[in-house]
């Protein structure tokens, strides 16, 4: 007698500018270097609106699982999987680690054929690749270890592994949402100052606050730039990072740093085809441009370090989210990220 087929509810892109749709999976047997995972929490960053909203230019993968981010328990381990074992809490990650690197799967389904990258998890169970998980400590909380598979690599990684601002060197945050407000308490653990949050929500600032921040900055009712020089004596910045993914922000963001080895560094995601602008003179006057790839992170050495920081009462991911999803609710926490009425909502599975 054949086994029992094992199911998962995912919520699947089945076309551009649509509400995902809900629907139940096949999950596939697993190929050497796979992990099943049951899905605890996921977390909702803005690549998935541009994916939704087509902002990443041609998408030949539809119809498609999606989420980069999350948390759960592993379920089943495929051949050749050393990393980790049935029971083991888990941090999924979009950002590649030690291990096996398998591309992706597919599910079957009402709708046909459903890919997947290599890591999903806007569903109930998922496939991931065994590069793309780290096993945590089997009692942290697995809402916040949620956090630490994009959030708080990206965010905190930048300041942590790419800037490593000395004490009272100063750093401007653009856009305050998961990615920027990990970039804020980074800088606020390795006593940078001041640390100048802008964004264009006046909640969303009032959070970078709680989590470090020493000056805030409506870009909707401020001149940026006048603020920033204002704060920091005329020079600029020492460091700024752009989490906002617009290239406005993104010029804002290297005009605000001072000339002699200033250093922006840009994160966020526009979507395809956008083009930014600068001054080449301000190349020449020393300020430096960079991007990052995931806070140049590694998450088998970083996560477990976040993960120890949170237990020891130093990163309160906790506060990053007031607002928790069922994934039946799926759209409503797209949209309430769109809208700026969340920082980073949160996809409870049990729920």
């Amino acid at each position: 007698m054949s086994a029992p087929t094992i199911q998962a509810r995912a919520a699947v892109l089945s076309q551009i500018g649509c509400p995902l749709e809900l629907v139940d999976l096949e999950i596939p047997e697993l190929k050497p270097g796979q992990v099943l995972v049951d899905i605890a929490w996921s977390g909702v960053c803005h690549s998935q609106l541009n994916e939704v909203e087509g902002l990443r230019g041609p998408d030949p993968y539809i119809p498609h699982a999606l989420g980069h981010e999350g948390s759960g328990i592993v379920r089943s381990i495929g051949g050749d999987v050393a990393k980790v074992r049935q029971g083991d809490r888990v941090v999924l990650t979009w950002i590649k680690g030690t291990g096996a690197d398998v591309p992706g799967t597919v599910y079957g389904s009402k709708l046909g054929a459903i890919n997947s990258g290599a890591v999903s998890t806007f569903m109930t169970r998922a496939v991931v690749s065994e590069n793309r998980i780290v096993r945590i400590p089997d009692d942290f909380p697995l809402r916040e270890a949620a956090l630490l598979g994009c959030a708080v690599p990206t965010g905190a990684g930048i300041v942590f592994n790419t800037l490593s601002p000395k004490s009272g060197q100063s750093i401007a945050v653009f856009g305050i949402g998961g990615v920027g407000v990990s970039a804020v308490m980074a800088a606020a653990m390795l006593g940078a100052g001041p640390i100048i949050a802008v964004d264009l929500n006046d909640d969303r600032l009032a959070i970078a606050r709680r989590f470090g921040a020493t000056h805030l900055i409506n870009a909707v009712r401020e001149d940026v730039l006048a603020a920033i020089r204002e704060a920091t004596g005329g020079q600029g910045v020492d460091f700024s990072i752009e989490a906002a993914g617009r290239s406005q922000t993104m010029e804002n963001a290297f005009a605000a740093v001072r000339g002699a080895g200033g250093l922006c560094v840009v994160a966020g995601n526009p979507p395809h085809g956008t083009k930014v602008s600068i001054d080449p003179y301000d190349l020449i006057r020393g300020k430096r441009l960079a991007g990052s790839w995931g806070g140049d992170s590694r998450p088998d050495r970083d996560i477990p370090v976040y993960a120890g920081l949170y237990r020891d009462g130093k990163m309160p991911l906790d506060l990053f989210s007031g607002r928790e999803y069922g994934l039946d609710a799926i759209n409503a926490a797209l949209d309430d990220l769109r809208t700026g009425r969340v920082l980073r909502p949160l996809i409870n599975m049990s729920s």
